[in-house]
């Protein structure tokens, strides 16, 4: 596993100005309404039961979260959206997928495409790109909550492949018919855990200079600040010092 892209780093030093543009729980409610017409049921619905963890995880009202469920089950009225994933590639060839959910799909597919061809970049084909990289589940820890070695005894025998750490999160990862296990796994060790979601992560890096790295986090930016966009991920990287320069 080659871990993430600095465009990870990059993204969570970011992540509060994206929840004071009020996109984070816009993107959480759309996420919630998808999932519960599988079902309202966190038990009988483990994908749904990830999303509402993720959500009190970034402070979202009870009744928020519990109105989104109800108008994916429909028991409210509300939008219908559709799931839709794009690949595309950037500057200096760096891959990109990009994780939708939108109530026009004509609407979204104009707008990816702008973006990435705004910022040097250019949609692909699908199949073009995600053969890069590998769907795995992804559950972050507070560093400062577990230690690592308490960590790993919690999750290596319920089936974890990697621990990674980055800015101050212990990320564990795990294929994905794994990934309810190991949440039962830190439930049942008292270890309290945040965002948990399916990732794609790329399978190499892309090492890009300054210039190509400038224009790939413009384009990655301007595609999570679309509002159908949930979720970007891409295959870039950088020597630290350059990226510490970039995001000084």
């Amino acid at each position: 596993m080659s871990g993430h892209s600095k465009w990870s780093t990059i993204k969570r030093k970011k992540g509060v100005n994206d929840a004071k543009r009020g996109k984070l729980y816009t993107k959480l409610i759309r996420e919630l309404t998808v999932i519960a017409r599988n079902g309202g049921d966190e038990e009988a619905n483990p994908r749904l039961r990830a999303a509402v963890q993720n959500a009190k995880s970034a402070n979202m009202p009870l009744q928020t979260i519990e109105r989104a469920i109800k108008r994916g089950t429909g028991e409210e009225p509300g939008v219908v959206y559709e799931e839709a994933v794009f690949e595309g590639y950037g500057p200096g060839g760096i891959a990109i997928i990009v994780e939708t959910l939108s109530d026009n799909h004509n609407r979204t597919v104009s707008d990816v495409r702008h973006a990435f061809t705004k910022h040097g970049g250019a949609l692909a084909e699908n199949g073009s790109v995600a053969w890069m990289f590998d769907q795995k589940g992804l559950i972050e820890v507070d560093a400062e909550r577990v230690g690592e070695d308490d960590l790993m005894m919690a999750v290596m025998d319920a089936g974890a492949e990697d621990l990674q750490e980055a800015e101050g999160v212990r990320e564990v990862i795990c294929p994905l018919e794994n990934f309810e296990a190991i949440k039962r796994a830190l439930e049942s060790s008292d270890i309290p855990y945040g965002q948990s979601s399916l990732a794609w992560l790329p399978q190499n890096l892309l090492n890009v200079d300054v210039h190509q790295a400038l224009s790939s986090i413009k384009l990655l930016e301007a595609l999570e600040d679309l509002d159908d966009v949930q979720k970007v991920y891409s295959n870039f990287d950088m020597p630290e010092e350059d990226l510490e320069k970039l995001i000084a």
